[in-house]
Formats: C-alpha cells, sequence, structure tokens
C-alpha cells in the first residue's frame, strides 16, 4: 500500500511541469496561476506583479475578470493587442466557482497565449476548475504558480512579521517581535497593518514598550501574555490579565488553546539535547521558541509539567462545554500552573 502511495504521489509531482514559487516570488509570465486559501497573501502577490509590470512600463492596461460570471469572448478581447500594443495584465478572481464558458475559453486560451499580456488566475482552493489547474501545471507554455497557503504555525507568522521588518529596513527588538505577532496572531491582514504603522511611525528600532504604547491594550489582553505570566509563577498578574482579558470579551476557548501551545512547547523540549536549531529543525519550531520553552522551563519538573497538563485537559473539556463554570476551570488551571504542578 505504502509503494502504490508512493507512485501515486509521484505521479502527481511529474504532472507539475511549471515553477511552483512562494507568494514573495512572484514574477511575470503569460500565464500566473495563484493558487491557496492565503487570500492576503494572494492579494498582495498580484498587487507586486502589476507593480512590477507596471515599473517596466507604465502604459500597463488592467483589467479584471470574474470567471463566475463571465461574459463568453471575454477573455481573448482583454488580452489581445491593441492599436500600441501596451502590454496587458488581466486578473481572473472566482477561478474556483467558474463558469463552463470560462473554463472552456481559459483552456482554449492556454495552448496559444497572447504575446504581451499576463494572465493571473486566482483560484482560491476546491475542485472546481480543477481541469483548469491540471492543464496549467502540465503546460509546456510559458507558466509558473504561486502558492499563497495558510500560515498556521506560529513561527511561520513570526518569519512572516520579520521579513516585513527586514524589507523596510526597520530594526526590530525579538521581544517586540514577539508582542506584536501574538496580539495578532490571528489575522495576517491585521499583523501586517501592524506592522506596517510600526515601521511608519516609530524611531530607528522598534521596542517593547513603542508595541505597548501603540497596541498596549491588545497585548496586555492577550491570552500568551497571561500564560507567560502564569508559567512564570506570577499568579495575582496572570489572574488580573485573565480577568482583564475576560472583561474585554475575549472567548475561554483561545485563552486555553495560547496555554496548550506554550505548555506543549515545554513538553517537546524538556529533556531535548542539541542546539536550538536542531531542536527547532525536529518539532517544527522557531529557534526563539526553543530559547524561550527553555527558559520557561526553569523551575519545572516532569511531574508539575504533566500534572498542568492533565489540569490543561480537563479544562479544555469544561470550557467547551462539559463544565458548569469556565471562569473558575481557567481560575483553577491558572492557579495549579502558577505554582509548577504542585
Amino acid at each position: 500500500m505504502a509503494a502504490a502511495r508512493s507512485t501515486t504521489t509521484a505521479k502527481a509531482a511529474a504532472k507539475v511541469a511549471i515553477p511552483q514559487l512562494s507568494w514573495n516570488a512572484i514574477r511575470p509570465a503569460p500565464i500566473v496561476l495563484v493558487s491557496g486559501t492565503q487570500g492576503f497573501l494572494a492579494d498582495r502577490a498580484i498587487r507586486m506583479l502589476r507593480d512590477y509590470l507596471r515599473v517596466e512600463d507604465p502604459s500597463l492596461e488592467v483589467n479584471d475578470i470574474e470567471a463566475d460570471s463571465y461574459a463568453p469572448g471575454e477573455l481573448i478581447t482583454l488580452a489581445s493587442p491593441s492599436l500600441f500594443n501596451e502590454p496587458r495584465m488581466i486578473r481572473v478572481t472566482n477561478v474556483e466557482k467558474c463558469s463552463d464558458e470560462f473554463l472552456s475559453e481559459a483552456l482554449s486560451y492556454l495552448e496559444s497565449p497572447a504575446e504581451g499580456a499576463y494572465v493571473v488566475l486566482r483560484h482560491a482552493g476546491g475542485v472546481r476548475g480543477k481541469k483548469l489547474l491540471d492543464a496549467v501545471r502540465a503546460s509546456k507554455a510559458t507558466a509558473i504558480e504561486v502558492v499563497c497557503a495558510e500560515l498556521k504555525k506560529e513561527s511561520d507568522k513570526y518569519d512572516f512579521a520579520a521579513a516585513e521588518f527586514k524589507t523596510a529596513g526597520k530594526a526590530i527588538r525579538p521581544a517586540a517581535l514577539r508582542a506584536v505577532v501574538s496580539a495578532f496572531a490571528d489575522d495576517l491582514a491585521e499583523l501586517a497593518g501592524a506592522c506596517a504603522q510600526l515601521i511608519a511611525d516609530s524611531g530607528s528600532e522598534v521596542t517593547e514598550a513603542t508595541v505597548t504604547r501603540y497596541y498596549g491594550g491588545r497585548v496586555e489582553t492577550n491570552a500568551f501574555a497571561v500564560a507567560d505570566a502564569a508559567i512564570a509563577g506570577r499568579y495575582a498578574e496572570a489572574l488580573v490579565g485573565l480577568r482583564h482579558a475576560l472583561a474585554s470579551g475575549a472567548d475561554p476557548v483561545p485563552i486555553v488553546a495560547a496555554f496548550a501551545s506554550k505548555l506543549r512547547t515545554m513538553a517537546k523540549v524538556q529533556g531535548g539535547r542539541g542546539s536550538s536549531a536542531d531542536l527547532a529543525r525536529q518539532f517544527g519550531l522557531a529557534p526563539w521558541q526553543v530559547d524561550r520553552a527553555r527558559r520557561d522551563l526553569a523551575g519545572w519538573t516532569d511531574r508539575g509539567l504533566g500534572r498542568c497538563i492533565q489540569v490543561l485537559a480537563d479544562t479544555d473539556a469544561s470550557v467547551k462545554g462539559a463544565g458548569r463554570d469556565p471562569v473558575y476551570a481557567l481560575e483553577r488551571m491558572i492557579h495549579t500552573i502558577a505554582r509548577r504542578g504542585r
């Protein structure tokens, strides 16, 4: 069975005959497939391509097509050269909902792309339009695919934010970067916006004080700040932070999730051998996460960590409906963790 799966995977990989690039490596090509569910990164990649083409030639014509409400002949009309032969960029949205007419004409266009035209196909996932995706990926025409997958790991979001500051030439202290990522981890667009504001409005270096000044309320009520205080043994601070977060409308479930993320990382790192980089590769973390977990583990025992993980599991069940008082369950969990399971 394993051999059969390997054969299937190899066949699937063999069908991809075009370059597959990350969102920030997008470049001009007659056909640009922008795939994946991460809409913010897809939109940014397409804007980057538009800006690049306009720098190359300010006379660039930009037109939009909605694949789900496609008018027959629209693609070839917009792609055809004008009297002055200006370059054309055609942005096609909703390919995952495309009409039969668009699918048929796009497959035909793929066989002979118009010279000087750049057709960008945005497919956000799903099986609709898969025939076109397969044809693009197996195409001998000049095409590329830009993959915009969700950034699920905290380390990926940290790397994204770090790249925002690096690209802008703005220094930011590691603690400040962790603070802003933790505060906006649930929404990549909000994280990018926060980075942009800090880059535009701060001095030569972004510090924790800068982040607190701009986003203090959000950082202070962040579940990770409560978890950090409890893990460090600062029970009163963690309890105040919890109550402030709940009063601000925070939901108990993501609060427990923040504690789970921290304790899981500590459990992985506990007893680990090797450098931070080695453990980061082994567990799918960023090196700074390994360093932070090692600091967090000071004063903890294996038994205490195990007990806290058990209490965490009980609390998770309570806040998801198994208990009658989720706030009490949260306070009990914080008390146990602040005492390091003793």
